[in-house]
This record gives C-alpha cells, structure tokens and sequence, in this order.
C-alpha cells in the first residue's frame, strides 16, 4: 500500500498523522485489549480530549512527561494526547522501582507523571529523592486524592503547531555501560518511521491484525507494533509482556487470525520449545519479524519450517527510533542470519577503528543516517559528540559487515568482544552453534577473567528439559565446529537467564555472577 496522499500534507506535529487515519478508518477496530475496544474515532476523539485536559492542567508544549504505565490502551491515549498537545513523552519502564524512577524523573526535569495505581507507591519515593512534585495522571480505580484520574483529563480537542525538529519523545538508553541516556526523539524521526511502515506489508488496511507484545516503552514496542500499525490503519491486539505465555501468544494469533508479529529472539526460543508449538495454525500470518538480539539461525529454521511462515530479522536502536535495516522488502528477500538491506531512506557504513569504509565482508563498525535518526541525547554534549561523525553518522557500537548484495549481519557488540590471548572471539557466534544442539534451550556467552589469556569463553546454558546433555558434551560439541581458541573452557547450567523487558540478555550480570539461577 502506498503512502496515502494526505499524509504528505501533514507537517510538524506527527500527530496528525494518526487524525489522518482515523479520518478514513473511522469505526473500524484500532486497538484491542482483553476484550476492550477503541475504534480510530473513539482513539482520535479521546486523544484529542485528553491532549485539552493537559492544557487545562496547565502543561505547555515542550514541558516533559513520564509514561510510567505497562501495556494498556490508556498508554495508546496518553502518548496521542501528549503529541497532540505538544508535550514532551518520556516513555518508563514499569518495572522500575524509586530509585530508578528519580533518576529518570530529575534527568528529563518531568512536569508530569502518567502512571497506573498498581505502579504508584513508587513514584513517592521517587519524589521524596528528587525533591519534585510533578502532576500525577493515574489510571485505575484506586487513585489518591491528589493525583488527576486518567478518565477525568479532558477538555477541549488541541492539536498544537509542531516542527518536524523538535522534540515529540524522550525514551531512554537501556543503561548498559552507565547511566541511561535520553534520546531526542523529533516529530520528524516518528513520521519517517511511520512513512517506512507503509512498505512492510501489502494487506489491505482491513486485512492488518498486528498482535503487540512487546513492551509499548520500548522503541519497538511503540513505533513497529503500534504506531506503524495505526498510521496504516490496521488493528493492533495489545498484551502484556509481564504475561508472556508462548502457548497463549500462538492462540491469539490462531483466534484472532493475526498477520503481523514483531518479537524477540527469546519470545521465539520459548515458541519453538514449548510442547504446544505446531498444534496452532499460523497460517494467517503475513510479516514475521524479529529485532533486539541477533536471531540463532537453527531457531529461525525450526520456525519456519513448521510454520511455513518466512520470518524477517530487523535492526534498530532507541537512537534511530528503531529499524534502520529489516528483511521485509529487501531486494532478494528475507536471508537468515542477516538483518536485510538497510531502509531505503537510510545511508550506511562499516568502517575501521580509523573512520575508513572496510570492503565488502569485513568487519567493522557499523554507522547509520537517515530521518529516523535521533538529534542527540538530551543535555549531553559531550556524548553527542563521540556519538555522531562530523558528516551526521551514528555510530551504533555495533561490529556488523555486508556482503555483495547490501545485506548486512550484526557480528556482536563492541563491547561484548572478547579477546582471549590476542584472538577475538565474538560470542554471537559461539550462542549460534550452541542453539544447534538439541540439548540447549537458551544460551549465552561472554568473557570471564583469565591469567594466562587475558579473557577466556564461557557459556551459560539452560538445557532442555530432561535432556541428559552435560558441559563436557557441550564444550566438545563446540570444539568439534569452532577454532579451539572461541569454543568455551567454561559452561555452566542454569534455569534461565537474566533479561530485560525487552528480552535483551542482562550480560553484564553473568559476568558480575549475578545473573542465571543455578540449575
């Protein structure tokens, strides 16, 4: 489906760009949730009072507030409302707890909280730290007496004058190596991401039934499970990820004959073990993507065979509002074990440690441009500078190379590197071999200290349940494929590994001995 028409007239605040859709898909279903419905003018109607009450509470544009809530339609509501009144949404994850929260909270200097009264007990803290008093939004049926309840924001529709430069969100980094950074997220950057998503698919808007898992603070969450779907006028099935059931997800997919998921490696691992898996029909689904962490090739094969559905791995960070690169579209195809070709409305690089492009297959660091893009991070110049080049590029932190036809592959992070008596060792490489063993259900690897190599391999594996698989079977396993310097010299067994929401691997508590439960 192309662009439609009216979406090249809307400039400025991206929130015209869903009014626009809704306009044309007026009573037709926009987000489901546990039984509960929206129609696109319901939506449009509700953000457009809700974006009024905020303007009534005294919010002006470019003032900042925290989305401190899980998945629900409210949230749906709150971030159209907030870009419609010009507000500033800095998306929380709800698992934070106080400490985090303040954190967050002086960072963006918020104005304003919108939260859920099962999340509120930890704003207090929150507050108590920082020494602010924001306005409180809550959704539920227990709200405090001084906090605004959600259903009571309303006031007349706004729809404020935005530039396509400023800033419409300010999600934050997963803090991985120090604190999170905010991301200047612009209006321009959404638009662009909601003009890309018009090309990932050629259902009929009435055909679209996207089943949205992924948490909506995260950026894929947001922008490819429900921002795209809505500009594109389809349906989108919202779920919780702190309920995340493998057997569940392909029922609702089966019931509601759903054509579009966006998930991550692990969601898939779970999918293709459970007991269940090959007894839902998924035949109704169209697009098939993945994106996070570097999909194991063996657990993209396993799915598409009993499927028959071809399954896309994409590419993007919080810095680029998301994918850069994807499968869906690219000029031969889905190819597994790569992230696609990059988005047609991106320019990019793989370069050495001095900044020079490398050839065609070799390694380096992958950098990025394009309208996606963020601006920077906010009220750090000294980051911006090591993050951007002198001619626009990010630099993404990423090791990736490309091959003759413009397919990319993520190799690892450069920070996840391990470099073991001069060798380096990426461990991607390592988990993919691990998930060909019909003995591992998950699996990660990272460098553990060493005196004699500087950094040694180990593996962290949770084995299939009643396999009889051992470490020592596991390490020959690798040694029988891999250059003996990359195979582990260490594998430990534990019940699960640590994630984030986002279903990001937590490496850094492997590696602190904080991570996996011991099996």
């Amino acid at each position: 489906m192309d662009v439609p028409t009216e979406f090249r007239e809307h400039e400025g605040n991206a929130a015209r760009l869903f009014t626009a859709t809704a306009e044309r898909r007026g009573d037709a279903l926009a987000v489901e949730m546990g039984g509960a419905e929206l129609s696109y003018a319901e939506l449009d109607a509700r953000a457009a009072s809700f974006a009024g009450g905020l303007a009534e509470m005294g919010l002006e544009p470019g003032d900042r507030a925290l989305v401190y809530l899980p998945n629900c339609p409210q949230y749906v509501v709150a971030i159209l409302g907030g870009l419609r009144a010009g507000v500033v949404l800095s998306p929380v994850n709800p698992q934070y707890k106080s400490r985090e929260l303040a954190y967050q909270l002086d960072d963006a200097d918020a104005d304003a909280v919108v939260t859920h009264a099962a999340l509120r007990e930890h704003l207090d803290g929150a507050f108590e730290e920082t020494g602010r008093s924001p306005l409180v939004v809550t959704v539920g049926d227990e709200v405090p007496e001084a906090d605004a309840a959600f259903e009571d924001v309303a006031g007349d529709p706004v729809l404020v004058e935005r530039d396509s430069d400023d800033t419409a969100m300010q999600p934050y980094t997963s803090g991985t190596t120090g604190q999170p950074k905010g991301v200047l997220t612009t209006h321009g950057n959404l638009r662009a991401q909601g003009f890309a998503g018009f090309g990932f698919t050629d259902l009929d808007p009435d055909d679209q039934r996207e089943l949205a898992v992924l948490p909506l603070y995260h950026i894929t969450g947001f922008v490819h499970s429900t921002w795209q779907t809505l500009l594109y006028g389809g349906e989108v099935h919202l779920r919780s990820p702190g309920e995340w059931d493998a057997a569940e997800a392909m029922a609702t997919i089966e019931e509601y004959e759903i054509t579009g998921f966006v998930g991550v490696a692990t969601m898939f691992v779970d999918m293709v073990n459970h007991d269940s898996f090959g007894d839902h029909d998924l035949s109704s689904l169209d697009t098939v993507n993945e994106g996070g962490a570097k999909m194991p090739v063996a657990v993209q094969e396993r799915f598409e065979g009993e499927t028959g559905v071809e399954m896309s791995e994409g590419y993007g960070l919080t810095e680029t509002t998301a994918a850069t690169h994807t499968g869906v579209g690219s000029s031969f195809g889905a190819k597994p074990g790569t992230i696609g070709q990059p988005l047609r409305m991106t320019d990019c690089r793989v370069v050495d440690a001095d900044g020079d492009p490398v050839p065609v297959g070799a390694e380096g660091e992958l950098l990025v441009r394009g309208p996606q893009v963020a601006k920077g991070y906010h009220n750090l110049p000294e980051a911006n500078d090591e993050a951007f080049t002198e001619d626009g590029f990010f630099r993404t932190g990423d090791v990736a190379r490309r091959d003759a036809e413009n397919y990319y592959e993520i190799v690892d992070r450069k920070k996840h590197m391990i470099n073991t008596a001069g060798y380096n060792v990426y461990p991607s490489e390592v988990e993919e071999l691990l998930y060909e063993h019909d003995g591992v259900a998950d699996a990660a690897v990272v460098g553990v200290p060493d005196e004699r190599r500087n950094e040694t391999v180990k593996a962290f594996v949770v084995p299939v349940p009643d396999s009889d698989v051992t470490p020592e079977a596991i390490k020959q396993f690798c040694l029988d494929s891999l250059a003996e310097y990359k195979h582990p010299r260490e594998v430990e067994f534990v019940d699960e590994l640590p994630r984030t929401a986002s279903g990001k691997i937590q490496k850094f508590k492997l590696v602190e001995g904080d991570g996996g439960d011991a099996a």
